[in-house]
């Protein structure tokens, strides 16, 4: 049966590998829409080769380029944020992968639930910043959410074994990034060349940064909590350098289920698009004789304070994720343009959310709100520092 498939964030790194992936797939994988906010060369390149019906520019600055580029098409272009809701509202798309980068991707995501769409989520945002407004809706409307961040895919295969009463403790490994053995003195004169310059993983500025201060597991534990509908208590999270172990999960029997493979986008993006079946891929197989050995630790607490406000955020819950993520995007743009030191990223943060009173319930309007609010509050702890 032939899957439609929609990419929200197709010219990005893992938009372009779902591509790849898609083309290992074979015919009955078909592309109906395409997206991109300004990478408009790439996006319209895109769209010649695999002919969806619909194209997605959100930076209006780049529509009237696009037109030009695809004018003897027969794709409909759609401009703005709102392409992206109109894109995941479209009755012929079965699947909706999104991978676009912030809270922009929202509405859209949103909008795929209330149709009761198959969501593949890559990006962190809309589980951390709206997990409880999400899961009503897939819920209600009879969605399904198949996480493609490599950690909670693992999760997600993991608990394949058991119910979700059965589980004991969901582990989280995370690689520790650039500074996994410094200490909270070593990392107050970090250079931005020595923070973007990860030891496994090949990803986007943002993302790296995250990485090197551990705010991506921070997130990944309010991903976890709402994906899974699991007690914050029961998420852990290990330093597993070797980035082979993707998560595990422990039941209440002892059994600790793991799923391993190389440091590839490839496979979890596969397993997103042809759950519940495994097909034959692109991802390099695993050669555990090749690894030799794997290893585990606990995380410094103190070098890595954002595993801390991780924790918290995702027990306060209400808006104060959404200040969380939106603190740490204005943070990081910072420290990109040297305008903040690495070391005041999760200070930043804090401050923000100390600051900040919290919203118990959620509706998209106090997201919205909320996350304006901690940019602004961003640009004004940032001229203090």
């Amino acid at each position: 049966m032939t899957k439609q498939i929609a990419i929200l964030g197709s010219t990005g790194s893992i938009g372009k590998n779902a591509l790849r992936v898609i083309d290992s797939l074979g015919p009955e994988y078909k592309i109906v829409a395409l997206s991109a906010h300004s990478k408009v060369e790439l996006l319209a390149e895109q769209a010649r080769r695999y002919k969806p019906k619909f194209v997605a520019i959100t930076n209006s600055d780049y529509a009237e380029q696009l037109r030009e580029f695809l004018g003897d098409l027969d794709i409909e272009i759609l401009v703005g944020p709102e392409g992206l809701i109109e894109i995941a509202e479209l009755q012929e798309m079965d699947i909706l992968l999104t991978a676009v980068v912030g809270a922009a991707g929202l509405p859209a995501v949103l909008a795929a639930g209330r149709k009761g769409k198959r969501l593949a989520i890559a990006n962190k945002e809309p589980l951390v910043i709206a997990g409880e407004l999400l899961r009503k809706e897939i819920e209600k409307n009879g969605g399904v959410i198949l996480p493609v961040d490599s950690e909670h895919s693992a999760v997600f295969q993991a608990m394949q074994s058991g119910s979700k009463e059965q589980v004991n403790k969901i582990i989280l490994t995370a690689s520790g990034g650039p500074f996994r053995q410094a200490t909270a003195e070593d990392i107050l004169n970090v250079t931005l060349e020595q923070a973007l310059a990860h030891p496994v993983w090949d990803m986007g500025p943002k993302i790296t940064i995250d990485s090197a201060t551990m705010m991506n597991k921070a997130f990944e534990i309010i991903e976890a909590r709402w994906l899974f509908d699991i007690s914050v208590e029961k998420i852990e999270v290990l330093i597993h350098p070797e980035s082979i172990v993707h998560s595990i999960v422990e039941f209440v029997d002892g059994s600790m289920i793991a799923q391993l493979g190389e440091p590839d986008m490839c496979l979890p993006i596969q397993y997103a698009l042809t759950y519940p079946e495994r097909v034959a891929g692109i991802a390099r197989a695993l050669r555990l004789e090749e690894i030799g050995t794997l290893t585990f630790e606990k995380p410094n607490l103190q070098t890595f304070r954002a595993l801390s406000l991780g924790y918290e955020v995702a027990r306060t819950g209400g808006t104060a994720p959404v200040v969380f993520n939106a603190a740490n995007e204005a943070a990081v743009e910072g420290f990109l343009a040297s305008r903040i030191k690495f070391v005041n990223i999760v200070e930043i943060i804090e401050n923000c959310l100390n600051r900040h009173n919290v919203k118990p319930t959620v509706s998209l309007e106090d997201v919205l709100e909320a996350d304006a609010w901690a940019r602004r509050e961003v640009t004004e702890l940032a001229c203090s520092v």
